[in-house]
């Protein structure tokens, strides 16, 4: 199931995300495995992350539609080759309205 995110619970998140550094770089190979994976275990253990993405606009328009499904996580925001990606942590508060 998509997670879906209201406009003040996006702004939160992307407020969150501005002081973040990029934890995952994929490269022309695109979501491999072992890339979701990677992904995943980031998602997992931070909630919050930015992946840095290679190759042209509409590549990476894809790429990040295709990690945020098979991760289930949520794209917060994408601006250039950042994508920032959230999935809720069963610890983490949630975020408010």
């Amino acid at each position: 199931m998509p997670i879906t995110l209201r406009p003040r619970q996006r702004a939160r998140l992307k407020a969150r995300a501005h002081a973040l550094e990029p934890i995952v770089q994929i490269g022309q190979a695109g979501a491999t495995e072992k890339v979701t994976a990677e992904v995943d275990r980031s998602l997992t253990a931070h909630g919050l992350i930015k992946v840095k993405l290679a190759g042209d606009r509409d590549a990476r328009d894809a790429l990040a539609t295709t990690l945020a499904a098979r991760t289930d996580a949520a794209i917060v925001q994408q601006v250039g080759r950042i994508v920032v990606l959230w999935r809720p942590r069963p610890d983490d508060e949630p975020i408010e309205d």
